[in-house]
């Protein structure tokens, strides 16, 4: 599917209708979504990591890789892959591993080994090298991780989202920030702003009006069906 399509999706939206991408895991999942109706999708990389047997964060990048093919090719929708920080790849070689799999935009961290935040200047000097890379051909999410490394200022995470757009990110994604902060980013960012999903968090709508422009779940879906599975084995042996 055409990154243009995927791209459109993030413009002209009505505040309480934001983008939903739910995360698939696999191909069955993915085509579980599809068909019921979702215009693209978005791999957790953690949702991944679990149906293949890894903690999060432990995937060996090829099976990374060869798990979002097999997405992308069950479905007729747009996908795009989480791939972490990139797992060490040079801008070249990760461009071309992403558009090997038919996946048309990437989520992309800013936490480095450790879980430590890299240096936003240096981050965004990455983006801007995947970016000329890839050109046009890939939507590039910046994933920004203050929120979740304890860093609660949100001018922490407004400022390594400004550099990450001036570095051609297409998207912003500020994971764990807190609704109440979602206000401030959405004035002081442009351009469209990825919102997480978590048990607990405002409905789908408010987040749209509190500044979301597409929403994102991680591993919650898995998690949810996870708990579904169990209940399911637990009447096996009732």
């Amino acid at each position: 599917m055409s990154v243009n399509t995927f791209r459109a999706l993030h413009h002209d939206r009505a505040p309480e209708d934001p983008l939903v991408l739910p995360g698939p895991w696999d191909a069955a999942s993915a085509r579980v979504f599809a068909d019921a109706g979702f215009p693209a999708l978005a791999t957790p990389s953690a949702g991944v990591a679990a149906s293949l047997g890894y903690k999060d964060g432990e995937t060996p990048a090829d099976e990374m890789f060869a798990a979002v093919a097999r997405i992308v090719r069950s479905v007729d929708v747009p996908v795009s892959a989480d791939i972490e920080a990139g797992y060490g790849l040079a801008p070249k070689e990760l461009v071309a591993r992403v558009l090997d799999t038919g996946a048309v935009g990437v989520n992309l961290e800013d936490s480095g080994p450790g879980k430590v935040l890299v240096d936003p200047h240096r981050q965004a000097a990455w983006l801007a090298e995947v970016r000329a890379e890839a050109g046009d051909a890939l939507f590039i999410n910046a994933r920004v991780d203050t929120f979740i490394r304890g860093v609660t200022d949100p001018r922490a995470a407004i400022e390594r989202a400004l550099l990450y757009v001036d570095a051609g990110a297409d998207c912003v994604y500020p994971i764990g920030a807190p609704a109440e902060a979602l206000p401030r980013l959405r004035e002081a960012v442009p351009g469209p702003i990825n919102v997480g999903k978590a048990p607990g968090s405002p409905p789908v709508p408010e987040l749209g009006r509190l500044g979301a422009t597409r929403i994102t779940f991680g591993p919650g879906l898995l998690l949810r069906t996870l708990d579904a599975v169990r209940d399911i084995a637990a009447s096996l042996r009732a």
